[in-house]
């Protein structure tokens, strides 16, 4: 346990090659990142990418094969309240929720509870830790809307996956980076996954 440790969950929301590459670019960074996935997750894992995760065996190879990261992951099923990332005297340096369900969103809205992912994002927001929602969905209805603006009000960074197009993407691979890099400006992980705003321009000007 550190105050840099960072916690990813992945929920049910379009977005599982947002939520892989976090991963990736994560513990490439070195870092300790504390992992807890949705039953819904598993089923978008393997429908957009094919990837068959079991929740009770988990093996990181099966989410990232082929990987070696420098960092380490440590799982937490997704029911289980004896994990140390339930408790507010666990130390992290915060928490991603990525893709964010809108179901996930209105539980922490609500401050339910019902599971370790619900559990660990209020325990962000009561310690004023760095929480950051990565909501995939569209369009969005005023319910939705609405416990958007509520978490924001108690502290969450709502980071909707929105791509740019000023750094000219050329593959959606591209994209992916695009926004896992705007992640991790958030979390304070250093990268170099796209091109930031401002650099290039100035630099075209100088004749």
């Amino acid at each position: 346990m550190a105050a840099t440790d960072l916690v990813l969950a992945i929920t049910g929301a379009s977005g599982a090659p947002l939520a892989v590459r976090l991963l990736e670019v994560l513990l490439r960074a070195g870092k300790t990142v504390h992992l807890t996935i949705s039953p819904a997750a598993v089923q978008v894992l393997e429908m957009e990418i094919d990837r068959r995760v079991d929740l009770k065996q988990f093996r990181l190879a099966d989410l990232l094969p082929g990987e070696r990261p420098a960092g380490q992951v440590q799982y937490h099923h997704y029911m289980d309240f004896r994990s140390g990332i339930a408790s507010g005297s666990f130390l992290t340096g915060g928490m991603v929720v990525c893709p964010c369900s809108m179901g996930t969103v209105a539980a922490i809205a609500h401050g339910l509870s019902q599971n370790l992912i619900h559990r660990a994002a209020d325990v962000h927001l009561k310690e004023r830790r760095r929480l950051i929602l990565v909501p995939r969905e569209t369009p969005l209805n005023l319910v939705a809307l609405r416990n958007l603006a509520t978490c924001v009000e108690a502290g969450a960074v709502v980071l909707p996956a929105m791509p740019a197009f000023y750094t000219k993407p050329q593959s959606i691979q591209d994209m992916i980076d695009f926004l896992v890099g705007r992640i991790c400006d958030q979390v304070g992980v250093e990268h170099q996954l796209f091109k930031r705003w401002g650099i290039d321009t100035e630099r075209s000007k100088v004749k």
